[in-house]
Protein backbone atom coordinates (compact mmCIF):
# COMPACT_ATOMS: atom_id res chain seq x y z
CA UNK A 1 0.00 0.00 0.00
CA UNK A 2 2.97 2.00 0.91
CA UNK A 3 4.67 1.78 -2.44
CA UNK A 4 1.31 2.24 -4.42
CA UNK A 5 0.97 5.71 -2.57
CA UNK A 6 4.78 6.42 -3.15
CA UNK A 7 3.79 5.38 -7.09
CA UNK A 8 0.56 8.09 -6.91
CA UNK A 9 3.24 10.51 -5.19
CA UNK A 10 5.59 10.32 -7.85
CA UNK A 11 3.80 10.07 -10.90
CA UNK A 12 2.05 13.35 -9.35
CA UNK A 13 5.61 15.13 -9.08
CA UNK A 14 6.80 14.11 -12.77
CA UNK A 15 3.69 14.45 -14.54
CA UNK A 16 2.06 17.62 -13.13
CA UNK A 17 4.85 19.38 -10.69
CA UNK A 18 7.83 19.28 -12.10
CA UNK A 19 6.42 19.92 -16.02
CA UNK A 20 4.31 23.14 -14.28
CA UNK A 21 7.84 24.61 -12.66
CA UNK A 22 9.47 24.68 -15.89
CA UNK A 23 6.66 26.26 -17.56
CA UNK A 24 6.63 28.84 -15.04
CA UNK A 25 10.78 29.58 -15.50
CA UNK A 26 9.81 29.69 -18.67
CA UNK A 27 7.24 32.44 -18.65
CA UNK A 28 9.19 34.47 -15.71
CA UNK A 29 12.50 33.40 -15.69
CA UNK A 30 13.32 34.85 -18.81
CA UNK A 31 11.95 37.60 -21.28
CA UNK A 32 10.32 36.41 -24.06
CA UNK A 33 11.11 38.31 -28.04
CA UNK A 34 7.57 39.06 -27.68
CA UNK A 35 7.21 41.39 -24.94
CA UNK A 36 4.50 43.19 -26.21
CA UNK A 37 2.51 40.45 -24.78
CA UNK A 38 4.10 40.93 -21.17
CA UNK A 39 3.57 44.60 -21.01
CA UNK A 40 -0.22 44.53 -22.51
CA UNK A 41 -2.71 45.66 -19.78
CA UNK A 42 -5.66 43.90 -21.62
CA UNK A 43 -6.22 41.58 -24.21
CA UNK A 44 -4.18 42.82 -27.11
CA UNK A 45 -6.60 44.40 -29.62
CA UNK A 46 -5.04 42.52 -32.75
CA UNK A 47 -6.12 39.09 -31.22
CA UNK A 48 -9.28 40.28 -32.65
CA UNK A 49 -8.11 40.93 -35.85
CA UNK A 50 -6.50 39.49 -38.79
CA UNK A 51 -5.73 35.57 -38.84
CA UNK A 52 -6.07 35.34 -34.95
CA UNK A 53 -9.98 36.67 -34.89
CA UNK A 54 -10.41 33.33 -35.93
CA UNK A 55 -9.41 31.49 -32.80
CA UNK A 56 -12.45 32.20 -30.99
CA UNK A 57 -12.00 29.94 -28.21
CA UNK A 58 -8.49 30.77 -27.11
CA UNK A 59 -9.75 34.92 -27.63
CA UNK A 60 -12.65 33.98 -25.34
CA UNK A 61 -10.64 32.25 -22.54
CA UNK A 62 -8.42 35.02 -22.87
CA UNK A 63 -10.73 38.20 -21.61
CA UNK A 64 -11.99 35.88 -19.13
CA UNK A 65 -8.94 35.17 -17.57
CA UNK A 66 -7.58 38.39 -18.03
CA UNK A 67 -10.86 39.89 -16.37
CA UNK A 68 -10.41 37.57 -13.37
CA UNK A 69 -6.47 38.36 -12.98
CA UNK A 70 -8.08 41.99 -12.66
CA UNK A 71 -10.01 40.49 -9.98
CA UNK A 72 -7.50 38.71 -7.57
CA UNK A 73 -4.94 41.26 -8.33
CA UNK A 74 -6.89 43.70 -6.69
CA UNK A 75 -8.85 41.83 -4.67
CA UNK A 76 -7.92 38.27 -2.59
CA UNK A 77 -4.29 38.60 -3.89
CA UNK A 78 -3.78 42.28 -3.57
CA UNK A 79 -0.99 41.89 -1.15
CA UNK A 80 1.18 40.61 -3.62
CA UNK A 81 0.15 43.49 -6.37
CA UNK A 82 3.31 44.71 -6.20
CA UNK A 83 4.83 41.85 -6.85
CA UNK A 84 2.45 40.57 -9.50
CA UNK A 85 2.60 43.82 -11.59
CA UNK A 86 6.64 43.83 -11.59
CA UNK A 87 6.39 40.21 -13.20
CA UNK A 88 3.78 40.98 -16.04
CA UNK A 89 0.57 42.12 -16.42
CA UNK A 90 -3.24 40.72 -15.81
CA UNK A 91 -2.83 39.82 -19.53
CA UNK A 92 0.08 38.21 -19.16
CA UNK A 93 -0.63 36.69 -15.57
CA UNK A 94 -3.73 35.30 -17.07
CA UNK A 95 -1.70 34.03 -20.14
CA UNK A 96 0.44 32.22 -18.47
CA UNK A 97 -2.51 30.60 -15.94
CA UNK A 98 -4.69 29.26 -18.79
CA UNK A 99 -1.44 27.85 -20.77
CA UNK A 100 -0.44 26.03 -17.85
CA UNK A 101 -3.61 24.60 -17.48
CA UNK A 102 -3.60 23.15 -20.67
CA UNK A 103 0.06 22.43 -20.84
CA UNK A 104 -0.60 20.23 -17.54
CA UNK A 105 -3.40 18.30 -19.62
CA UNK A 106 -0.59 17.77 -22.27
CA UNK A 107 1.79 15.97 -20.04
CA UNK A 108 -1.09 13.63 -18.64
CA UNK A 109 -2.21 13.03 -21.71
CA UNK A 110 1.01 12.09 -23.53
CA UNK A 111 1.65 9.93 -20.09
CA UNK A 112 -1.35 8.29 -21.10
CA UNK A 113 -0.25 7.89 -25.07
CA UNK A 114 3.10 6.64 -23.75
CA UNK A 115 1.44 3.77 -21.91
CA UNK A 116 -0.61 2.21 -24.95
CA UNK A 117 1.21 -0.39 -27.18
CA UNK A 118 4.42 1.21 -25.70
CA UNK A 119 7.59 -0.77 -26.92
CA UNK A 120 10.03 -2.65 -24.30
CA UNK A 121 12.00 0.13 -24.47
CA UNK A 122 8.76 2.46 -22.80
CA UNK A 123 7.71 -0.80 -20.56
CA UNK A 124 10.62 0.66 -18.02
CA UNK A 125 9.12 3.34 -16.14
CA UNK A 126 12.77 5.20 -15.91
CA UNK A 127 12.51 5.19 -19.67
CA UNK A 128 9.22 6.49 -20.05
CA UNK A 129 10.43 9.16 -17.83
CA UNK A 130 13.25 10.34 -19.67
CA UNK A 131 10.75 10.27 -22.84
CA UNK A 132 8.05 11.91 -21.19
CA UNK A 133 10.97 14.78 -20.03
CA UNK A 134 12.23 15.02 -23.40
CA UNK A 135 8.67 16.22 -24.94
CA UNK A 136 7.91 18.09 -22.05
CA UNK A 137 11.22 19.87 -22.34
CA UNK A 138 10.43 20.71 -26.17
CA UNK A 139 7.23 22.44 -25.22
CA UNK A 140 8.64 24.68 -23.02
CA UNK A 141 11.62 25.68 -25.57
CA UNK A 142 8.83 26.77 -27.89
CA UNK A 143 7.30 29.14 -25.31
CA UNK A 144 9.43 32.14 -26.17
CA UNK A 145 6.83 32.95 -28.41
CA UNK A 146 4.19 32.53 -25.53
CA UNK A 147 0.28 32.52 -27.75
CA UNK A 148 -3.13 32.00 -26.00
CA UNK A 149 -3.67 29.55 -28.40
CA UNK A 150 -0.82 26.95 -29.38
CA UNK A 151 -0.91 25.24 -26.30
CA UNK A 152 -4.88 24.36 -26.13
CA UNK A 153 -4.32 23.31 -29.77
CA UNK A 154 -1.55 21.09 -28.83
CA UNK A 155 -3.63 19.47 -25.88
CA UNK A 156 -6.25 18.91 -28.46
CA UNK A 157 -4.25 17.40 -30.82
CA UNK A 158 -2.80 15.11 -28.33
CA UNK A 159 -6.16 14.00 -27.67
CA UNK A 160 -7.00 13.50 -30.85
CA UNK A 161 -3.96 11.04 -31.55
CA UNK A 162 -5.12 9.60 -28.36
CA UNK A 163 -8.46 8.72 -29.19
CA UNK A 164 -6.73 7.31 -32.94
CA UNK A 165 -4.86 5.20 -31.09
CA UNK A 166 -7.56 3.78 -28.70
CA UNK A 167 -9.76 3.76 -32.31
CA UNK A 168 -6.50 1.26 -33.96
CA UNK A 169 -7.15 -0.64 -30.78
CA UNK A 170 -10.31 -1.29 -30.44
CA UNK A 171 -12.14 -1.22 -33.54
CA UNK A 172 -15.04 0.88 -31.37
CA UNK A 173 -16.21 3.72 -33.51
CA UNK A 174 -16.75 5.82 -30.62
CA UNK A 175 -13.64 7.38 -30.93
CA UNK A 176 -13.93 8.04 -34.47
CA UNK A 177 -17.07 10.16 -33.78
CA UNK A 178 -15.14 11.46 -30.17
CA UNK A 179 -12.26 12.19 -33.08
CA UNK A 180 -14.48 14.09 -35.30
CA UNK A 181 -15.76 16.14 -32.61
CA UNK A 182 -12.47 17.28 -31.06
CA UNK A 183 -11.37 17.89 -34.51
CA UNK A 184 -14.58 20.48 -34.98
CA UNK A 185 -13.90 21.77 -31.80
CA UNK A 186 -10.17 22.53 -32.07
CA UNK A 187 -10.48 24.21 -35.77
CA UNK A 188 -12.61 26.93 -33.34
CA UNK A 189 -9.09 26.99 -31.53
CA UNK A 190 -6.47 26.86 -34.42
CA UNK A 191 -6.33 25.59 -37.91
CA UNK A 192 -3.68 23.10 -36.75
CA UNK A 193 -6.60 20.84 -35.91
CA UNK A 194 -6.43 19.71 -39.34
CA UNK A 195 -3.01 17.77 -38.58
CA UNK A 196 -5.27 15.12 -36.91
CA UNK A 197 -6.41 14.43 -40.10
CA UNK A 198 -2.80 13.98 -41.43
CA UNK A 199 -2.04 11.36 -38.17
CA UNK A 200 -5.25 9.48 -38.91
CA UNK A 201 -3.80 8.96 -42.36
CA UNK A 202 -0.36 7.86 -41.13
CA UNK A 203 -1.93 5.46 -39.52
CA UNK A 204 -4.69 3.89 -41.44
CA UNK A 205 -3.81 4.60 -44.97
CA UNK A 206 -2.17 1.73 -46.89
CA UNK A 207 -1.70 1.67 -50.90
CA UNK A 208 -1.96 -2.23 -51.29
CA UNK A 209 -5.95 -1.29 -50.07
CA UNK A 210 -6.33 1.17 -52.34
CA UNK A 211 -5.08 -1.24 -55.13
CA UNK A 212 -7.28 -4.46 -54.31
CA UNK A 213 -10.50 -1.60 -54.27
CA UNK A 214 -10.74 -1.27 -50.43
CA UNK A 215 -11.70 2.27 -50.16
CA UNK A 216 -12.66 1.72 -45.71
CA UNK A 217 -9.86 4.64 -45.47
CA UNK A 218 -11.55 6.97 -47.93
CA UNK A 219 -14.82 6.68 -45.86
CA UNK A 220 -13.16 7.21 -42.39
CA UNK A 221 -11.38 10.13 -43.84
CA UNK A 222 -14.23 11.89 -45.01
CA UNK A 223 -16.13 12.69 -41.64
CA UNK A 224 -12.85 14.10 -40.22
CA UNK A 225 -12.17 15.96 -43.14
CA UNK A 226 -15.73 17.51 -42.80
CA UNK A 227 -15.70 18.01 -38.90
CA UNK A 228 -12.45 20.51 -39.65
CA UNK A 229 -13.63 22.16 -43.22
CA UNK A 230 -17.39 22.99 -41.93
CA UNK A 231 -16.03 25.48 -38.58
CA UNK A 232 -13.34 26.36 -40.78
CA UNK A 233 -14.84 28.18 -43.63
CA UNK A 234 -18.15 28.83 -41.29
CA UNK A 235 -15.77 30.82 -39.09
CA UNK A 236 -14.49 32.58 -42.23
CA UNK A 237 -18.11 33.17 -43.76
CA UNK A 238 -19.36 34.99 -40.31
CA UNK A 239 -17.14 37.33 -39.53
CA UNK A 240 -16.21 40.37 -41.11
CA UNK A 241 -14.12 40.25 -43.81
CA UNK A 242 -12.58 44.30 -43.38
CA UNK A 243 -11.65 43.23 -40.09
CA UNK A 244 -9.81 39.70 -40.61
CA UNK A 245 -7.67 38.39 -43.10
CA UNK A 246 -6.98 34.21 -43.86
CA UNK A 247 -3.37 34.97 -43.08
CA UNK A 248 -1.60 37.51 -41.01
CA UNK A 249 1.43 37.93 -43.90
CA UNK A 250 3.34 36.46 -46.07
CA UNK A 251 6.64 35.62 -44.92
CA UNK A 252 8.26 33.05 -47.24
CA UNK A 253 10.89 35.97 -48.42
CA UNK A 254 12.11 35.92 -44.61
CA UNK A 255 12.13 32.48 -44.24
CA UNK A 256 14.89 32.13 -46.48
CA UNK A 257 17.02 35.42 -45.88
CA UNK A 258 17.22 35.16 -42.08
CA UNK A 259 19.59 33.50 -39.87
CA UNK A 260 16.80 33.49 -37.45
CA UNK A 261 14.59 31.68 -39.84
CA UNK A 262 16.58 29.41 -41.16
CA UNK A 263 18.32 28.66 -37.93
CA UNK A 264 14.79 27.34 -36.88
CA UNK A 265 14.31 25.23 -40.23
CA UNK A 266 17.52 23.90 -39.25
CA UNK A 267 16.37 22.65 -35.76
CA UNK A 268 13.46 21.28 -37.20
CA UNK A 269 14.99 18.82 -39.87
CA UNK A 270 17.84 17.81 -37.79
CA UNK A 271 15.32 17.17 -34.88
CA UNK A 272 12.80 15.31 -37.69
CA UNK A 273 15.56 13.26 -39.10
CA UNK A 274 17.47 12.37 -35.40
CA UNK A 275 13.33 10.98 -34.58
CA UNK A 276 13.51 9.05 -38.19
CA UNK A 277 16.68 7.61 -37.41
CA UNK A 278 15.42 6.36 -33.82
CA UNK A 279 12.68 4.41 -35.50
CA UNK A 280 13.81 1.02 -34.89
CA UNK A 281 11.85 -1.14 -36.68
CA UNK A 282 10.17 -0.70 -40.31
CA UNK A 283 6.32 0.06 -39.24
CA UNK A 284 7.32 2.94 -37.34
CA UNK A 285 9.40 4.64 -39.99
CA UNK A 286 6.03 3.88 -42.44
CA UNK A 287 4.17 5.57 -40.09
CA UNK A 288 6.68 8.34 -39.54
CA UNK A 289 7.21 8.98 -43.33
CA UNK A 290 3.68 8.96 -44.44
CA UNK A 291 2.62 11.34 -41.59
CA UNK A 292 5.34 13.87 -42.43
CA UNK A 293 3.77 13.11 -46.44
CA UNK A 294 0.53 13.94 -45.50
CA UNK A 295 1.72 16.67 -43.31
CA UNK A 296 2.91 18.54 -46.39
CA UNK A 297 0.20 20.96 -46.48
CA UNK A 298 0.66 22.14 -43.16
CA UNK A 299 4.57 22.44 -43.77
CA UNK A 300 3.57 24.27 -46.77
CA UNK A 301 1.44 27.39 -44.74
CA UNK A 302 4.43 27.15 -42.17
CA UNK A 303 6.80 27.76 -44.92
CA UNK A 304 4.40 30.41 -47.19
CA UNK A 305 2.66 31.97 -44.00
CA UNK A 306 4.76 31.13 -40.96
CA UNK A 307 8.04 32.28 -39.67
CA UNK A 308 10.88 29.11 -38.95
CA UNK A 309 11.91 30.75 -35.94
CA UNK A 310 8.96 30.05 -34.46
CA UNK A 311 9.53 26.36 -33.77
CA UNK A 312 6.48 26.11 -32.19
CA UNK A 313 4.91 25.66 -35.50
CA UNK A 314 6.74 22.53 -35.71
CA UNK A 315 6.36 21.43 -32.17
CA UNK A 316 3.10 18.49 -33.29
CA UNK A 317 5.44 17.03 -35.86
CA UNK A 318 8.18 16.72 -33.43
CA UNK A 319 5.86 14.96 -30.79
CA UNK A 320 4.25 13.00 -32.83
CA UNK A 321 7.51 11.90 -34.23
CA UNK A 322 8.73 10.98 -30.63
CA UNK A 323 5.19 9.04 -30.22
CA UNK A 324 5.33 7.04 -33.15
CA UNK A 325 9.42 5.67 -32.42
CA UNK A 326 8.25 4.54 -28.90
CA UNK A 327 4.48 2.98 -30.47
CA UNK A 328 4.48 -0.82 -30.83
CA UNK A 329 2.81 -1.16 -34.31
CA UNK A 330 3.81 -4.53 -35.09
CA UNK A 331 1.40 -5.94 -32.39
CA UNK A 332 -1.02 -3.75 -33.87
CA UNK A 333 -0.97 -4.91 -37.66
CA UNK A 334 -1.13 -7.86 -36.34
CA UNK A 335 -4.71 -8.19 -34.91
Amino acid sequence: MLKKNDEKINGFLFIIVLPLLMFAMSYYGFESSYTRLKISERTPDFLFSSVYAYRVIPNYLSVQMTDLMFYLINGPFSSFKDFLSKNGTPFYHGLFLMNSVFFVLCSVILNMIFKLRATTFLLHLNARRIIHLLSVFFIVLTQYAPTNCDTIALFCYLTGVFLTFKYLLTHKNIFLYLLAGLIALSTLVRETACINIAFFAAIFFNVDDLKKGNYQIILKLIPLVIAFLVPYLGLRAMLVQNETTFVEGFYINRNFSSPFNLAGLLFAVIVLYFIYKLCADKENRVVFGKYLFFSIPYLFMITLVGLFWEIRLFLPLILTGIIIVYHQFKKTSEL
